[in-house]
């Protein structure tokens, strides 16, 4: 079987973003804080999937991880809400809104009108139990 020609699509932070042959593969990048989430992630993943979404040449979105943590070999698909950000001016911005919304990214995942899989390596607790 060949093996995919895998392409970044944008360099990211807090993901890694991928397309080859009508599949994006969308990745958690955060191993060393088990996949948490910030508000970085969030927006992050709201990109690349309204980019999958849009894309009329993908089929089929993976979610995944990258790891395993450089700490302990451990491998992780999301632990949810990143606690360090929670100290820095809370979960909620200026103006209100909650800068860890998740329930966007839900969202789109629930609606998106391709096949999506997540390929969970490891584990998945809090916000991350519910995007898979």
């Amino acid at each position: 079987m060949k093996k995919a020609d895998w392409k970044n699509v944008k360099e990211y932070e807090d993901i890694t973003y991928k397309k080859a042959g009508g599949v994006a593969r969308i990745a958690f990048n955060r191993p060393d804080v088990r996949n948490a989430f910030r508000p970085k992630t969030v927006g992050e993943l709201f990109e690349a999937l309204i980019d999958a979404r849009e894309d009329i040449s993908i089929g089929v979105v993976l979610l995944s991880a990258e790891g395993p943590s450089s700490k302990d070999g451990v491998y992780s698909f999301c632990s949810g809400g990143d606690q360090n950000a929670r100290g820095h001016q809370g979960y909620v911005d200026d103006q209100g809104m909650p800068r860890l919304n998740i329930l966007e990214v839900q969202r789109l995942i629930r609606f998106m009108p391709k096949v999506v899989i997540a390929v969970v390596p490891g584990w998945a607790v809090g916000g991350g139990h519910s995007l898979h």
